[in-house]
């Protein structure tokens, strides 16, 4: 008996863990989008043959990423 109840306090606490684990998945996904699309507005980076349009997917990355965010901040 006393087994089982370790092991519901074992699998309760890998939820908990992987609940952790995709937070912190999520708000690295945030940070590299946002980095990305502000490095394409600032011309720091650039995709090859599409001009000043890289300009335009920076702002695009950077307006859907805020909104994204907000969602799940709402949601939660």
């Amino acid at each position: 008996m006393v087994r089982i109840i370790k092991l519901k306090e074992e699998v309760k606490m890998a939820k908990q863990s992987g609940k952790v684990l995709n937070f912190v998945a999520w708000l690295t996904g945030v940070i590299v989008s946002l980095a990305v699309g502000f490095a394409l507005i600032g011309g720091t980076l650039a995709v090859p043959y599409i001009g000043v349009v890289n300009v335009i997917a920076g702002w695009i990355v950077v307006i859907t990423t805020i909104i994204s965010a907000i969602l799940v901040i709402v949601q939660a």
